[in-house]
């Protein structure tokens, strides 16, 4: 299915990044369960956050090191989707995983008074989405695809970029400084705005962008870091990346690629104004609520010279 039956285990899961993301697992599982009750001020995480924590890192081990990081350099619409899952998908799932007191400790050791202007909203949205953007432009996205060091930094600045961005929407701290409802609506639409030119460039172009998936060379070269072996026997085998290519051409797989990354962060963000736009009328409503009663919550509603007064 989809070309997977001639790659090996290896190939498909790693099993040395597999191992290190079990290790992660398991260190949360013991950190917010048994440890933290060791801790002062700690509480164990709820069994929802533990769901959400192990399924974030789930999808993101998926993304980065299993079946959808090798799909991923074989067809750009599934290299795509490793995106939107490794950026839009993961990160907001396991920063929920989190309790509270692990985010104040992580607060204490990183040097937030230097580095708080990074997680300002507009600062924070510019970065990911800028850096995301310029990642797909042609020149930077094959050049990154063929060197593993650059590869990696740069998805590790796209992932700490994307925390960044989801903090103005999920800050798990009560004390810190909270987005208004209406702050948050914009800042959504803020990076549903930014992502949009290099979707729109990747689905209305006129051919085929990226080498890695057009030149059978240049694609050979890049699945040296994901497959085991001679990557050049893949080039006598298949020939190309159009052996695994279901769609009709490359230029098809690039447009269907931006069409599920635009179609995923359009429906995560739209989810996300959903809620946000819940709970900032609840909140409005529970205020006028509040406000038409006396302060010690006994009688009925303030008549209006009550209110006038108060």
């Amino acid at each position: 299915m989809l070309g997977l039956q001639y790659f090996s285990f290896n190939d498909l899961w790693s099993p040395l990044i597999l191992a290190l993301f079990l290790i992660i697992a398991a260190a949360y599982l013991v950190l917010v369960g048994p440890l933290s009750e060791q801790i002062k001020d700690a509480e164990p995480a709820t069994a929802a956050q533990k769901i959400m924590f192990i399924t974030g890192l789930f999808v993101l081990y998926l993304a980065q090191a299993g079946p959808f990081n090798l799909l991923g350099h074989v067809m750009f619409s599934f290299h795509m989707v490793s995106m939107a899952f490794s950026y839009l998908v993961a990160p907001p799932l396991m920063m929920k995983g989190l309790p509270i007191w692990v985010w104040r400790k992580i607060v204490r050791w990183l040097p937030t008074r230097q580095l708080s202007f990074l997680a300002h909203p507009i600062v924070a949205a510019v970065l990911f989405n800028g850096l995301f953007s310029l990642y797909h432009l042609p020149i930077v996205h094959d050049y990154v695809m063929l060197n593993f060091t650059v590869h990696r930094l740069y998805y590790i600045a796209l992932f700490i970029t994307s925390m960044l961005m989801w903090w103005t929407l999920l800050n798990p701290l009560p004390e810190g400084r909270q987005a208004s409802g209406l702050s948050k609506i914009g800042f959504i639409f803020l990076n549903m705005v930014l992502l949009t030119p290099a979707c729109g460039l990747i689905i209305f172009a006129a051919e085929p962008l990226y080498q890695t998936y057009s030149n059978p060379a240049v694609w050979a070269e890049a699945m040296r870091y994901c497959v085991s072996g001679d990557s050049t026997a893949l080039l006598r085998s298949f020939g190309g990346p159009a052996f695994f290519n279901f769609l009709s051409s490359a230029k098809e797989d690039q447009q269907v690629g931006g069409i599920v990354m635009k179609f995923i962060q359009e429906g995560i963000f739209a989810s996300m104004l959903a809620y946000v736009f819940f709970q900032w009328y609840r909140k409005e409503k529970q205020e006028d609520d509040d406000d038409s009663y006396p302060a010690g919550g006994a009688g009925g509603p303030l008549n209006p010279a009550a209110k006038l007064m108060k």
